[in-house]
């Protein structure tokens, strides 16, 4: 459930603090009020969790002084300001200087509820905007999340702090649950734009009226959101299921795309989903709009592309799921491994999310294998057929890592123990640690 966001209640007046406290509480708001502007600048930093709602005339610091203070801690905080009657040239100065809006007294409830939804929900994004930046950025995050040694992921974890570095839009290709979003995340992170705006639109989630609306506006009045190329502007708009966009649509993006400039304001990232001959972008989209979206171009590997990244993945998915659910990891088998290699993946990453989970919960129950859960009705398998010919020691060599690899993280980097385990004698450990890439540093 998603937590909901704070109010904060500032006024000198105790009689209406405790007014706008019930009725906003009544809304379902958490609210937290204050008599003067000094004890709530105490509380409100820069990240708050939530919205101000402020009387401009309070004694000491006033409403004025009081809006300049939040704005230079958080520019993006949004702020309500509640006006006497003479008051509202001061209101819409307060408006200049980056207040969300203002009420005048007296004034109705129900108009205050719904700023205050409009503002919550824009703080929300905001917030949550920040919280992937920082998650991004964090170069030790990023490539946990793009893990893998392949040469596949090495050549696109390279293609994404190429092109992050350039300005041109791009064009994001791949089968479904390869990550193609989270390279989208990727490249803002690592790129010039990454402390700027970051939004994603799905065109195949909204009517053509609406999606016009959603990214170009007039947005109507019940909706409190900007038109999305505002929204974006001076960082990365995100378009998921470009090859879905209508004629008009596709209309007015390229003439959008005009507008922008060279090097242009705000980057285009377009991702395809569906990669059908006759459906993808390239066969659905106007020539001159496909040619600019595609100045730039990845193309995700597919899961069955990426050798034993796929043994490395299932153990720390698994690692993880386990931990969640409180259990141990299961022991994985060599028919177990051959299994997850042979199989075609064709959900990708995110059906090897989905098999790890069950196989941790089968793990718990003590029941179920492997083959079965890809031979699930629910993954679209029948039966698990090799996706390509591999010699056998490829599956070898990808076992006897993953035996390694889990040993030496269940043991905590212990040399002794891993070769004890293995019945293995220092040197021929050492060798094969090195052969597979493995360094003791990264389980202590």
């Amino acid at each position: 459930m998603t937590k909901a966001m704070k109010i904060a209640i500032v006024d000198d007046e105790k009689d209406m603090r405790l007014s706008i406290t019930q009725w906003l509480a009544l809304s379902g708001y958490d609210t937290e009020s204050f008599a003067n502007a000094t004890d709530a600048l105490a509380v409100i930093g820069p990240d708050y969790p939530g919205i101000v709602i402020t009387d401009i005339r309070m004694p000491g610091m006033d409403g004025m002084q009081f809006l300049r203070a939040l704005m230079s801690r958080d520019s993006n905080l949004p702020v309500i300001m509640i006006t006497g009657h003479g008051d509202v040239p001061m209101a819409v100065e307060a408006m200049r200087l980056g207040a969300f809006n203002f009420l005048e007294k007296p004034f109705n409830p129900e108009t205050m509820s719904q700023l205050a939804q409009k503002a919550t929900q824009q703080r929300r994004m905001t917030l949550d905007n920040r919280a992937l930046r920082r998650e991004l950025s964090d170069a030790d995050q990023l490539m946990k999340k793009l893990m893998g040694r392949s040469s596949a992921m090495q050549r696109l974890r390279d293609d994404i702090l190429d092109i992050g570095q350039s300005d041109g839009h791009v064009l994001i290709n791949g089968e479904t649950g390869t990550g193609k979003t989270l390279v989208a995340h990727a490249l803002h992170a690592v790129g010039t734009r990454a402390g700027k705006k970051f939004v994603i639109i799905s065109c195949a989630a909204l009517e053509e009226d609406a999606l016009l609306r959603r990214l170009f506006g007039p947005v109507h009045a019940e909706e409190s959101y900007l038109p999305a190329i505002e929204e974006a502007r001076g960082g990365t708009l995100v378009l998921e299921d470009i090859e879905s966009l209508s004629e008009p649509v596709q209309r007015r993006l390229q003439s959008y795309l005009d507008d922008l400039g060279t090097p242009p304001e705000t980057r285009v990232v377009a991702i395809s989903n569906n990669n059908e001959p006759g459906m993808s972008a390239e066969d659905t989209l106007r020539r001159d709009l496909y040619f600019r979206l595609n100045a730039l171009k990845i193309t995700v590997p597919p899961l069955r592309k990426r050798g034993d990244d796929i043994l490395d993945m299932f153990n720390r998915l698994c690692e993880t799921y386990a931990d969640d659910y409180g259990c141990d990891t299961p022991i994985i088998s060599a028919q177990d491994a051959a299994q997850l290699l042979k199989a075609p993946w064709p959900g990708n990453v995110r059906q090897l999310m989905n098999v790890a989970e069950q196989t941790v919960l089968q793990a718990r129950r003590g029941q179920g294998t492997i083959s079965s859960l890809l031979m699930s009705d629910d993954d679209n398998m029948t039966t698990v057929v090799t996706s390509e010919g591999k010699p056998l020691k490829e599956y070898v060599d990808a076992f006897e890592k993953m035996l390694i690899d889990n040993t030496m993280r269940r043991h905590k980097g212990s040399i002794a123990r891993v070769m004890d385990e293995l019945c293995l004698p220092r040197r021929t450990l050492n060798e094969k640690m090195a052969k597979y890439g493995l360094q003791r540093s990264d389980y202590l």
